[in-house]
């Protein structure tokens, strides 16, 4: 098929309503259309414009016949300009369209999907569902905490006769610990030694015969 009968279709009045994807795909066939005729145009422009300058001061006849068809050219061009930028805004509006078109259609399409995804629930049963859950959740944590506690398998004691006995062994050690201080009292003084030096034994010996005299005193005070 030509591209005139791309842009123009081949059907008569009772045809099918072209799609949105076939009308952009002809307005980009004729943008390209005339974005050639553009290309063709300017090329004519600057032969003209070559022309005239060449035939300027030997013919002038054929110099302003070529600044006419240049001129030609040039206002053709600036329609060809005007053309294409409204089939540019016309794409890009049928193009948003279409985009539109089919982000409703798959919204449309999801929305059926969890139409039908929502069709065999019941609010009331998931409710059910849901308590049923809460209290099994529930019970799990009650039976955690039942397990987790410590068991004496029956060796269950009296906490008062404990105490008791706790301080009957305390009053033990503390009267062993005095009996003790008391018996380290009692203990003799041990002897001088026989090595001691000369210069040393006079006081040594002084000191002895100071407790001794501590001993007898303490004896009379006893015997009084």
């Amino acid at each position: 098929m030509s591209l005139l009968g791309k842009l123009f279709g081949a059907g008569g009045k009772g045809g099918k309503s072209a799609s949105p994807q076939e009308a952009i795909q002809r307005l980009r066939d004729t943008e390209e259309m005339l974005t050639k005729k553009q290309e063709f145009l300017e090329k004519k422009i600057d032969q003209e414009l070559i022309t005239a300058k060449k035939n300027g001061t030997k013919n002038k006849r054929a110099a302003l016949q070529a600044l006419k068809r240049k001129k030609r050219y040039e206002k053709q061009l600036g329609q060809i300009d005007g053309t294409l930028s409204t089939i540019e805004f016309q794409r890009e509006a049928l193009e948003n369209a279409n985009t539109n078109t089919e982000v409703l259609k798959n919204m449309g399409f999801a929305a059926k999907a969890m139409k039908a995804a929502h069709e065999n629930m019941d609010i009331d049963k998931v409710d059910d569902l849901m308590q049923d859950i809460t209290e099994q959740q529930e019970l799990a944590q009650e039976i955690s905490d039942a397990i987790s506690k410590p068991v004496g398998f029956g060796e269950e004691f009296d906490e008062d006769d404990l105490l008791a006995e706790l301080e009957e062994l305390e009053q033990e050690e503390l009267d062993k610990n005095l009996l003790e201080i008391a018996s380290t009292e009692n203990v003799p003084l041990p002897n001088v030694p026989s090595n001691v030096p000369s210069a040393a034994r006079p006081a040594v010996q002084k000191k002895q015969e100071e407790d001794e005299e501590d001993m007898k005193d303490l004896e009379a005070w006893a015997a009084n």
